[in-house]
């Protein structure tokens, strides 16, 4: 039987994020995460549910995590579901949660707002495009397009 276990969820944090260190050094960060979702039911009310999941993350990852998020970030997270189980020590009953193992994380907002605040949050740059082919020289409107020259 074949296994797949991959979660990719966006939303907003719901707390800062909680950095520690195991004993060993290594960097672990808790977070929480609101994804929410909107639509219309048959009368055409509009609706909205939040699901609220916890989110762990280790290495650098949580230290990034931990450095540049902070409530209310919109982020992206992908990783892959962990079942925890414990016994309640109050009630000695078994108790157990689903959470999300960050394996890789992407900011979805520019940083603006922390920059603006005196942050310093790492920008976030993407090759710019020519807007239109105007602009590009004549040499390389008249180049052919091999596929040497595809970037992916």
């Amino acid at each position: 039987m074949a296994n797949f276990n991959k979660v990719i969820l966006a939303g907003n944090l719901t707390r800062d994020p909680e950095l520690r260190y195991t004993p060993k050094g290594t960097a672990v960060v808790k977070l929480g995460l609101a994804i929410n979702r909107r639509w219309r039911d048959e009368a055409g009310q509009q609706k909205e549910e939040a699901v609220f999941v916890d989110v762990e993350a280790f290495g650098k990852t949580a230290e990034t995590i931990g450095q540049y998020l902070k409530k209310g970030s919109p982020v992206l997270v992908e990783g892959r579901l962990r079942l925890d189980t414990w016994d309640d020590k109050q009630t000695n009953q078994k108790r157990s949660r689903l959470l999300v193992v960050c394996e890789s994380f992407q900011f979805l907002d520019s940083g603006r707002g922390r920059e603006m605040a005196g942050g310093d949050a790492p920008r976030q740059t993407a090759p710019a495009a020519p807007t239109n082919s105007s602009t590009a020289a004549p040499a390389e409107m008249d180049a052919p397009v091999g596929d040497d020259d595809v970037p992916f």
